[in-house]
């Protein structure tokens, strides 16, 4: 029973984009199946999944920050840069209205996904350093998130910067450091917790809640909100990529440059949204889509990284 469990976690988080796919489709069309839960439970559940990302992370881990200094520093300037930046010339290219473009941005102005680091495992990119570049940006995220998020939307809404900073630290520096710690002093415990499928339910069940709360919103303005998220998405690769290329980064560092900044901590979007932006309930949409998009193209994208490896590999046999 227990290897079967162990094998049914390992084969939810391997298909994390067909679980997500399908949550979305339950949640969007049959939203009784998730509006139940209320929206107060997303936190709580983003920090199931911050603590499950602390218990996958020692403090060696980090090493390739002094190791790789320029990398480290080029993908958290990309980072903090560029998405914030692409998601604020999107809302006005596209004309969003005020309550999507607020959640654009929120998506922009946050740190590296947890899902990168599986990405870039799949591409056969630098796993040390996706790690270490998705520890340093959540780290950052209490001062530079909310930081990001004022400059870039409060003109146009209040912005409770304090309050942003305590919610990350609570909801996400808080939940790692216990995960670092419990991997660290309790090895043999963690190993047998089914980390992989916890959270990866947890991520899934976040954006169900999301989406079958704004089910008709969604359905009704779903096609513009949807290529403002595509677009982040993938200029975000893009440019990702592009600036690690300029700045002289080994191919296999490029491609996780790239799946760092391109895939954001979505769930840390909807939270904020859901916590700080009350009274503009749309807000956490575009991190609910952004969630179910950036697993879809991060596996494309992964794919094709992986190809461009292993014909450089070929090349140098």
């Amino acid at each position: 029973m227990k290897n079967k469990l162990i094998q049914l976690s390992i084969w939810i988080a391997a298909h994390i984009t067909l679980v997500v796919v399908l949550v979305t489709a339950v949640a969007l069309f049959l939203p009784s199946s998730f509006v139940w839960i209320d929206t107060s439970a997303i936190t709580p559940m983003l920090g199931v999944v911050m603590f499950g990302m602390g218990l996958t992370l020692r403090p060696s881990d980090f090493r390739p920050v002094l190791q790789h200094p320029k990398d480290i520093l080029v993908g958290e300037l990309a980072q903090f840069l560029i998405m914030p930046s692409l998601a604020w010339l999107l809302c006005k290219l596209l004309s969003l209205p005020e309550e999507f473009a607020l959640g654009v941005i929120l998506v922009g102005c946050c740190p590296g996904g947890t899902a990168s680091n599986v990405i870039c495992y799949l591409a056969k990119g630098d796993v040390a350093l996706s790690v270490a570049m998705t520890g340093v940006s959540t780290l950052l995220a209490p001062i530079m998130t909310p930081a990001l998020v004022w400059l870039l939307a409060g003109e146009s809404v209040e912005v409770d910067v304090t309050g942003m900073f305590l919610s990350i630290v609570q909801v996400v520096i808080v939940p790692i450091v216990l995960g670092v710690a419990a991997n660290h002093y309790f090895q043999r415990t963690t190993r047998r917790i089914l980390l992989p499928m916890i959270s990866t339910l947890s991520i899934a069940f976040i954006i169900g809640i999301i989406v079958a709360h704004n089910a008709t919103s969604i359905l009704t303005c779903s096609l513009i909100v949807a290529v403002a998220v595509i677009l982040h998405n993938v200029f975000g690769l893009v440019l990702g990529y592009g600036l690690s290329a300029i700045t002289g980064s080994e191919p296999s560092k490029r491609s996780t440059i790239a799946i760092e900044v391109g895939m954001q901590n979505s769930g840390l979007a909807t939270s904020l949204a859901a916590t700080h932006f009350a009274l503009f309930p749309m807000a956490a949409v575009p991190g609910a889509m952004f969630s179910v998009w950036h697993n879809f193209s991060g596996s494309i994208a992964a794919q094709i990284f992986r190809r461009q490896s292993d014909n450089q590999h070929n090349v140098i046999l």
